[in-house]
């Protein structure tokens, strides 16, 4: 049976949350090495994860001959050039979002990834839930009609990474989070804070999501966008608000903030069509599709099923064996990038911002 040979490139908190448990339970991947700047954190990660070389540098990392593929789950600051190497080099890459730091970027890898005809995906599990792929259909089949209208609200509880706390302190006195076990590893705290090490706060950490998943359900791209920021005192925006026009002429109206509470995180979209109405809750795993006097409420999605983080890395796998299609292709990272782009340009301007034609 051929197995997918696999590195991880930033072997850190994500990483170890998603990506290395989802390589070591597929049975067509091995784990050939992981990536940490030390050696001691290197290693530990590759005993405990099972990989059989543990490097501090990309450079031993694209030293090893026999790689299919590369995951790329470093800060963004670190994302372009790392899979611009391993690009070069004619592996397959998984990155993780935000894509890049600039839409220049993202294009550069797309274009790279095509020229040389490998898998380029763009890790974002809301792509992979059963909701999200028939929302798709129903869109991109002509069941809505012409879409018109996009309202989507985002919250989530990540703002005491944006202001730099360890983690024993991101999440305030939550009774849910004491409960919990502190993951195998903590992020860095400058990782979300530093707008030079993530590019800037909730717009790439957490718009990142709705802007790919935008072109994700519609296909369309982004042209223009308005956007305010607050950075509620830190030095990264922590309350994003931006109304997106998308080239075939959809409104889009979008509300996202890292400041609510644990226990009380949202991510409702409501999309409008000429011919229906869908109405999807994806951190509840809900949705309803309107259509004239009738309503088809889909069954609920199991909690696991909400947010399926190993997902990526499965489809990365069974991508590159032929097995199937890219689910999350480089041009939705790339849009992405385009619409977070703009709306920095827009927050520092006070004007609609049209996105940059690459």
């Amino acid at each position: 049976m051929k197995r997918v040979r696999c590195a991880v490139v930033g072997a850190g908190w994500w990483a170890c949350e998603a990506h290395l448990p989802a390589l070591q339970k597929h049975p067509k991947a091995e784990l050939v090495a992981v990536q940490k700047r030390t050696h001691e954190a290197a290693q530990k990660v590759a005993d405990n994860f099972g990989a059989r070389q543990a490097c501090t540098t990309m450079e031993q990392v694209l030293a090893i001959d026999d790689l299919d593929g590369v995951i790329i789950s470093s800060t963004p600051n670190m994302h372009f050039e790392q899979a611009r190497a391993a690009l070069e080099r004619g592996l397959h890459v998984l990155i993780e979002k935000p894509m890049t730091i600039t839409a220049a970027e993202a294009l550069e890898l797309q274009a790279l990834a095509e020229h040389k005809q490998v898998v380029l995906l763009v890790s974002c599990p809301w792509h992979y839930t059963a909701h999200g792929i028939a929302a798709r259909q129903l869109i991109q089949s002509g069941s809505l009609g012409r879409v018109k209208m996009i309202s989507v609200l985002m919250t989530n509880f990540t703002q005491g990474l944006y202001r730099g706390l360890p983690w024993s302190k991101v999440f305030g006195d939550s009774e849910a989070f004491e409960n919990a076990a502190p993951p195998y590893q903590t992020p860095g705290q400058t990782s979300y804070s530093d707008p030079a090490v993530a590019g800037g706060g909730h717009i790439y950490c957490q718009v990142s999501h709705v802007a790919a998943y935008l072109s994700f359900l519609t296909g369309q791209r982004p042209e223009e966008v308005f956007a305010r920021f607050d950075n509620a005192g830190t030095d990264v925006d922590v309350y994003d608000t931006l109304n997106i026009k998308l080239n075939g002429g959809t409104l889009v109206s979008l509300a996202s903030t890292g400041a609510t509470i644990m226990t009380d995180r949202n991510y409702e979209v409501r999309v409008y069509g000429t011919e229906g109405m869908l109405f999807m809750e994806l951190w509840k795993g809900k949705m309803a599709f309107h259509h004239g006097d009738q309503v088809t409420q889909y069954d609920d999605l199991v909690e696991a099923d909400i947010y399926p983080m190993y997902a990526p890395t499965n489809n990365f796998i069974e991508a590159i064996l032929g097995e199937a299609p890219n689910g999350s292709p480089a041009e939705l990272g790339t849009s992405a990038m385009q619409v977070i782009e703009a709306a920095c340009r827009s927050a520092e301007s006070h004007q609609n911002e049209k996105v940059v034609s690459l």
